[in-house]
């Protein structure tokens, strides 16, 4: 450990020095190679990241994510012995029309925040509301999730998020160094080890549900080896491609088939036959202007696999990353190539002004004007979004507030709103934004309009690009706001016909819609229903051989209104359901009889003033679907006081206390510090099934198991 904690601030220390180089001198630098693209950081960042707790991975503790350092580990497989092995796995499938990436210039992000494993390693999420999160899927095609160990699996957050969105997502197998080299020297020994280590990363991303690998070798090869290292990637391809199709291996340009560790800058003849075996190769980011049209010829047919790197930190990147990203993602668009994006972390980590929020949409922002959105969504009922991004202050249910502690959990992201940003700081019109410390209707997000509007003008502005087709079921729409009577707020609902005519809808409350008659095909009104502060509206209408294109907000004032021209309104949730395709199953999934619950490695410590602190592993599963997973679970606890431990309701008063734990998004939770009081006989444990639609299950006739506390000792009962 003594000499991995030495190599690893040895790298630190020549990334820093790299750094300070390229500063004094930009035009000497040639070369500047992924492993040394690592944001600078110090000490408290790098032990931050690196570390995995020191404790034995195959006994339960608090669900982590973490890589794998050596090729020992991952021969033996021996992490799927670990404890932490079932709480790594992504339960959202990829959402996307076709499992192959689009016929266009692609965008691909390679996350690199502190070396990775920082507040997104605890999979079910910590207390950091300030954590680095992303929320514009909507511009990119495929994720890398970055760091310098051998075998970087993904922490299931990034996975689960960016598949409901549509992304691809690949962790990295990266060698480098002297280290690396003896490792290459390893694993390439034979033809046979250079596939079985090929089938461990096969079988890692299947069983984890991500999409394949960024392989990075950033170390000499011995020529001799070339053939066996050709063999490693080829058949970590045809493995993958085998057991999960559209999965995707990327080589990034490092060493040249000759084995020299030799960054070419474009696709060459040094690195095309390891591209010729590979879905793709990341170009290293010190490219000149004519490079990327170059390396398109020599791609041909599959110049949309080439993928330029460009650092966002700006270190040695064509047009300087940073602020001036587009530059660079301008000529790349011209040249019909593929574009990556390494490290946007940039923006969280220089603490960017005014506030990390603001700065990342404006950040993203360039790339939607160079680009423009590549991701359509939604394209399948159900629909549903509550805006939440990952991270917030509370957390609420229909309404109602479970928690006022702050919060991060980025697979907790729901579909994220595509909206435009506007940096004036101008009264006179609305600002959207999306507002975690506002009221919520569930989670911890919601769209805050703020701004004047007159008592006769409205606003419209754009929530979600789908590319929805309808039949002649009827689809049923909802929403939630928070306002008072002077601020309205409608959806607004654009189609095109079979014929490519367009037409909009406005769905919103009947009493103040009638003036708006004229301006679209037609205005739906809605039933409304109150809900703690907030209004529930619901419609329902049929669009046979129509395509849903754009949902959009649209605020305005009721008729004759004479009040300030100030406008406030906080959307909660948007939801679009097919209810003849959808309502049966939904509903069969959230009964609690449709499920059984089991509790394991039970350990019960004494904790402060006589109190205990009560440790368990819960685990489900759908009796007749056992593959099914929903997308989320809400996870109860209460405190039963009583000698009379009879089956009763869940949320009986004045019996109980129940208090949420969290949510889980596999079939499992770990309650890590549960403190109970002597006088409790036994803990009732509560899970409340979400389904897609964001439709819950009754808490009061929930999935629930009683754990009695007497007679367990301190040790593991499985």
């Amino acid at each position: 450990m003594r000499e991995l904690l030495r190599a690893y601030f040895s790298r630190r220390t020549l990334v820093s020095l790299y750094n300070l180089f390229f500063t004094l001198s930009r035009k000497l630098l040639t070369s500047f190679p992924l492993s040394l693209l690592m944001p600078k950081s110090n000490d408290a960042d790098v032990a931050e990241s690196e570390a995995v707790p020191l404790l034995d991975l195959a006994k339960p503790s608090l669900p982590i994510s973490f890589p794998i350092k050596s090729l020992q580990d991952l021969k033996s497989r021996s992490y799927f012995d670990s404890f932490h092995f079932q709480f790594n796995r992504s339960t959202v499938p990829l959402r996307r029309g076709s499992d192959d990436l689009p016929n266009r210039p692609r965008v691909l992000v390679c996350h690199d925040m502190k070396g990775g494993y920082v507040d997104d390693k605890w999979v079910q999420g910590c207390e950091n509301d300030a954590g680095f999160a992303i929320w514009h899927w909507y511009l990119m095609d495929i994720f890398v999730y970055f760091s310098h160990s051998l075998v970087t699996l993904p922490p299931p957050c990034w996975t689960n998020t960016a598949h409901r969105h549509g992304v691809k997502v690949l962790g990295t197998f990266i060698t480098e160094w002297d280290e690396g080299k003896a490792t290459c020297k390893e694993m390439l020994a034979t033809k046979e080890s250079a596939q079985m280590y090929a089938e461990r990363l096969a079988e890692l991303s299947t069983a984890l549900g991500f999409d394949g690998w960024l392989v990075n070798i950033e170390n000499d090869i011995d020529e001799e080896q070339i053939p066996n290292l050709k063999e490693f990637v080829s058949h970590l391809k045809k493995v993958l491609h085998l057991s999960k199709p559209g999965a995707l291996v990327i080589w990034y340009d490092s060493v040249t088939v000759r084995g020299n560790l030799q960054w070419q800058d474009q696709l060459t003849a040094l690195n095309k036959p390891f591209f010729d075996l590979c879905d793709g190769i990341f170009v290293n980011y010190t490219w000149k202007e004519s490079y990327p049209k170059l390396s398109a010829e020599v791609a041909g047919d599959r110049k949309f696999d080439v993928y330029m790197g460009i650092d966002v930190f700006g270190r040695g990147s064509f047009g300087g990353g940073q602020w001036t990203v587009n530059v660079a993602l301008d000529l790349l668009k011209r040249n019909n190539v593929s574009a990556a994006m390494f490290a946007p972390g940039w923006v969280y980590e220089t603490s960017q002004p005014p506030n990390f929020h603001t700065a990342q949409n404006k950040w993203w922002s360039l790339i939607e004007k160079s680009w423009g959105i590549v991701q359509t969504y939604p394209q399948v009922l159900p629909f549903y979004s509550d805006f939440n991004q990952g991270f917030g202050y509370h957390v609420s249910l229909e309404g109602r507030q479970l928690s006022d502690a702050p919060w991060y959990n980025i697979s907790c992201q729901s579909l994220q709103p595509l909206l435009e940003f506007n940096e004036e700081d101008n009264k006179d019109i609305i600002h959207v934004t999306v507002d975690a410390r506002e009221a919520s209707f569930n989670g911890g997000g919601n769209i805050a309009f703020r701004g004047n509007l007159k008592g006769d003008a409205c606003f419209t502005t754009r929530l979600f690009k789908p590319h929805l087709q309808l039949s002649s079921s009827p689809i049923t729409i909802s929403y939630s706001v928070k306002s008072d009577e002077t601020s309205k707020l409608g959806i607004l609902l654009s189609f095109s016909s079979p014929s490519q005519e367009t037409k909009s809808i406005l769905v919103a409350p009947q009493d103040s819609i009638r003036r708006f008659n004229d301006m679209f095909l037609q205005c739906l009104d809605t039933s409304a229903q109150t809900v703690s502060e907030w209004t529930v509206h619901e419609t329902s209408l049929v669009m046979d051989g129509h395509t849903l294109t754009e949902i959009s907000a649209f605020c305005y004032r009721p008729e004759n209104s004479t009040k300030s021209a100030e406008f406030v309104a906080l959307l909660g949730h948007i939801s679009i359901k097919d209810h003849v395709q959808y309502q049966q199953k939904s509903e069969t999934l959230l009964l609690a009889s449709s499920w059984v619950i089991e509790a394991h490695n039970i350990e019960l410590v004494p904790g402060n003033s006589g109190s205990k602190i009560l440790r368990v592993n819960l685990e489900w599963k759908q009796k007749h679907l056992e593959d099914y997973v929903l997308p989320r679970y809400n996870v109860y606890a209460e405190n039963v006081k009583s000698t009379d431990l009879r089956p009763r309701k869940v949320l009986e008063k004045p019996r109980s206390e129940t208090v949420f734990l969290g949510v889980a998004h596999v079939p499992a939770y770990y309650v890590a510090e549960l403190v109970v009081e002597s006088d409790v006989k036994a803990v009732r444990f509560v899970v409340q099934a979400c389904a897609e639609d964001g439709s819950l299950g009754k808490l009061d006739e929930a999935l629930n198991l009683l754990v009695e506390l007497e007679g367990i000792s301190s040790k593991y009962i499985s």
